[in-house]
């Protein structure tokens, strides 16, 4: 049996899953101050009983390979937290700590999409835009273990912001990045006298999110489907820049994607078919994450079962 320690910045859980990653209990709590937290992950990990070796996935920035936590933004006042020299030594087994980007990389290419590739990216594609990479069969992480903060690339001059940069790849592509999206198509509209299906009002403009806009897209509203092409639009720029660069034979996007991919792949695909080598293009399929809502809870097992690897 193996543990793993899923770190969310409003939710953690706490996984006992099997040597195929299989899932056989799990505990889930709020997070709170590090304290707190800490003590109930402690507890959690005593009631399902400590495994083989625990894997820790958690939004970074921190140091995976001395195991520590360095004041990730959305966990304030997680700075300096040494968790795998805690759990060590509280439990006596090893531990091993990923950012969630990379630790969910591990898991759609040991278990899911990316199963058999050497060559993979996996892009989180949710509140945020972040990439794991596996480049000739191993997790690449770069000279400061930074590697794969794809979200910041800026894509336009002006634009969303995300990752604190106006026009970035996260800006246009992630949740945050499509409400704001949805924002400014819908105060063209109203300027124009147009109705809007996925907003009443300029009053109700901050009541807007991806989801409302892509329920609306999904039912036909062709407003809403405009917002849903100009993030693939988007996402198909910031794909081709890795593409061409890194040359990988499957990228795998996650959360939005899985949940939106029709309204996504049209116009992904045709800038990835205008922007890139035709020889970088044919050797890479774009897949939806395979894992699903499980995959945060697969992500710290494969930690745990992958040691250092």
């Amino acid at each position: 049996m193996y543990t793993g320690i899923d770190i969310g910045g409003t939710k953690c859980a706490v996984i006992l899953g099997d040597e195929n990653a299989a899932i056989v209990d799990k505990i889930k709590f709020d997070t709170t101050t590090v304290d707190e937290t800490y003590k109930r992950i402690v507890d959690a990990v005593r009631a399902l009983g400590a495994g083989e070796a625990i894997g820790i996935s958690c939004g970074g920035p921190l140091d995976a390979k001395n195991g520590v936590i360095l004041s990730p933004p959305n966990l304030p006042g997680w700075d300096d937290v040494h968790i795998v020299e805690l759990l060590e030594h509280a439990f006596g087994v090893p531990a091993y700590l990923k950012n969630d980007a990379d630790a969910c990389a591990l898991a759609e290419w040991q278990h899911g999409a990316g199963k058999g590739c050497d060559n993979m990216v996996f892009m989180t594609f949710g509140t945020g835009l972040g990439a794991g990479l596996i480049l000739n069969g191993r997790l690449y992480t770069g000279a400061s273990d930074a590697a794969g903060e794809a979200g910041h690339i800026r894509l336009s001059r002006l634009g969303p912001v995300g990752y604190g940069k106006p026009g970035s790849f996260e800006g246009f592509c992630s949740g945050g990045g499509i409400k704001q999206i949805g924002q400014m198509f819908a105060r063209a509209k109203f300027q124009m006298g147009a109705r809007v299906s996925y907003c009443e009002s300029p009053a109700e403009l901050d009541g807007i999110t991806a989801k409302t806009i892509a329920d609306c897209a999904k039912q036909g509203q062709e407003d809403a489907r405009e917002v849903y092409a100009f993030c693939g639009k988007m996402l198909g720029m910031g794909l081709s820049v890795l593409i061409d660069i890194l040359n990988p034979e499957r990228i795998v996007l996650g959360s939005i994607f899985q949940r939106c991919e029709e309204l996504l792949r049209p116009s992904m695909e045709a800038v990835v078919r205008a922007e890139c080598l035709a020889a970088t293009a044919g050797a890479c399929t774009i897949v939806p994450a395979a894992l699903g809502d499980s995959i945060g809870d697969v992500a710290a097992l494969t930690i745990a079962m992958m040691g250092d690897g």
